[in-house]
C-alpha cells in the first residue's frame, strides 16, 4: 500500500512539475531593444517595466491594448476613468518615471494575439526593427504571450519577464497555482486556451 501511494505522489508530482514548467516561463533577464506589455489593468506590469526601463533594460515601451473581449468595458480607478489599456498601462509607466517620448502605444487589441499581431503592425509603420524583446506579463500568461509574440515576430529573440499575479489577496505563482481552486481555474483555463487559440498559428506555418 505504501509503495503504491508513493507511486501515486510521484506521478501527481509530474504533472504538476510538467504544467508549471510549460505555463510558467521565466528567462535570464538581459538588454533588449523593447519591452512588450500585453494588454491588462494589471498596473505592476506597467511598475515593472518602468523599472526595467530606468534599469537601462530596453529604450522603448509598447503597452498594448484597447480593453479585453472578456471585461468589455473601460475600467475606472480612483476618480480616473481609462478608455483603454494602453491608456492605463501608459499612464503608470509616466507615473513611475518613464518619459513619454518613449512609450509607443497600442490601443486597438482585444486579445492576445493582437495584442501581438498589433504591435509589430506598430512598429513596422514607425519603420523600427528589433532583433531582442522583453515580454513583461503576468507569469501565468507567460507561456501564451511567448508563442504569440513569437509568430508575429518570428525571427525576434524574446525575454520572458513574468509578474506575480495577485487577486484577492491570492497570489498565484509556478510553485503554488495547484493549491487554490482560483489558481486551478487560471492555469488549466490556460491550458484549455492553448488547444482552442493556436491551430491557426500552427497552419500559417506548415
Amino acid at each position: 500500500y505504501v509503495a503504491i501511494y508513493e507511486n501515486e505522489e510521484n506521478m501527481n508530482s509530474r504533472i504538476i512539475h510538467d504544467i508549471s514548467n510549460f505555463v510558467f516561463v521565466q528567462d535570464t533577464l538581459q538588454k533588449a531593444d523593447i519591452i512588450f506589455i500585453p494588454g491588462s489593468f494589471y498596473k505592476k506590469l506597467a511598475e515593472e517595466a518602468a523599472l526595467l526601463w530606468k534599469a537601462g533594460y530596453a529604450s522603448l515601451i509598447v503597452p498594448s491594448g484597447r480593453y479585453s473581449i472578456v471585461r468589455g468595458k473601460p475600467f475606472s480607478m480612483g476618480d480616473r476613468q481609462y478608455q483603454t489599456e494602453c491608456e492605463f498601462l501608459s499612464d503608470i509607466l509616466k507615473t513611475n518615471g518613464v518619459e513619454q517620448n518613449v512609450i509607443l502605444g497600442e490601443d486597438k487589441a482585444s486579445f492576445t494575439q493582437q495584442n501581438a499581431r498589433y504591435s509589430k503592425k506598430l512598429l513596422e509603420d514607425k519603420k523600427i526593427e528589433i532583433k531582442k524583446a522583453i515580454i513583461c506579463c503576468k507569469s501565468f500568461h507567460a507561456r501564451r504571450c511567448l508563442m504569440y509574440y513569437q509568430f508575429a515576430f518570428p525571427d525576434v529573440e524574446f525575454i520572458m519577464y513574468p509578474v506575480t499575479y495577485c487577486e484577492d489577496g491570492i497570489e498565484i505563482t509556478k510553485d503554488n497555482w495547484y493549491q487554490t481552486e482560483k489558481g486551478l481555474d487560471i492555469v488549466l483555463g490556460e491550458l484549455r486556451r492553448y488547444g482552442e487559440q493556436f491551430k491557426e498559428e500552427f497552419l500559417s506555418i506548415l
